[in-house]
């Protein structure tokens, strides 16, 4: 599914938008609560080079994986299986963002322009036909800006299918590292979910020119 663009947003540019953004933020897809993990193969690639290896996501959402003895490729294998399922957490908004104030700003094709106040103060989203089309989000004294192309409707939810990611400077908007292009397949376990990530092509470019490395799950199956 491809995302389209923005239809127009009848939300005058200074008025609150809290419910248009309540609205795309309890639109992503999230798993049940009683999620009780799941397993498979995990192969990596990058090149001629070929990594294989086992994993399992627990009920507490934490990855292991086994099999494989390169340190980076372990290290960056697990780290996708984090990243999916610690987005995959059901938060209620008033949890996430109960401190903060949400202000429209301009509407272009990408979405309607969210202005963030209160708690998280600087940070800036778009949305679009329910979905949140751009993430300027300052974590951990860096600036993280994500850019939505498409998405995969699950019939509960929408989740990211292509999509780009670049940190920079909070005070200069220097970058830091490449820029990095995502393309993810997500499956459901069984009829009604949960989806989980099944692959995920990572390019990262820079000034040298772009690396690709790509990350399958295989034989998925629930704990």
């Amino acid at each position: 599914m491809t995302a389209t663009p923005a239809a127009p947003v009848q939300i005058a540019p200074g008025s609150d938008c809290t419910r248009a953004f309540r609205a795309a933020y309890e639109n992503r897809y999230t798993w049940e609560p009683g999620f009780g993990g799941y397993q498979g193969r995990c192969l990596w690639q990058q090149g001629d080079r070929t990594v294989e290896g086992r994993f399992q996501v627990g009920a507490d959402l934490k990855a292991t994986v086994e099999g494989i003895e390169d340190e980076e490729i372990h290290k960056a294998v697990a780290s996708q299986l984090w990243e999916v399922a610690i987005h995959r957490v059901r938060r209620p908004f008033e949890q996430t963002h109960g401190a903060n104030t949400f202000t429209a700003g301009e509407d272009t094709a990408e979405g309607l322009e969210v202005i963030v106040g209160g708690k998280n103060s600087g940070d800036r989203y778009r949305i679009a036909d329910n979905v949140v089309t751009m993430v300027h989000r300052h974590i951990h004294g860096t600036v993280v800006t994500i850019h939505t192309l498409a998405v995969t409707d699950t019939g509960h939810g929408y989740l990211s299918q292509r999509y780009s990611s670049r940190y920079s400077d909070p005070a200069t908007g220097a970058p830091r590292g490449g820029l990095q292009q995502f393309a993810d397949t997500f499956v459901p376990l069984g009829a009604e979910g949960p989806w989980v990530l099944a692959e995920r092509v990572i390019e990262t470019e820079d000034e040298n020119g772009a690396v690709e490395q790509s990350f399958r799950f295989l034989d998925l199956s629930p704990l």
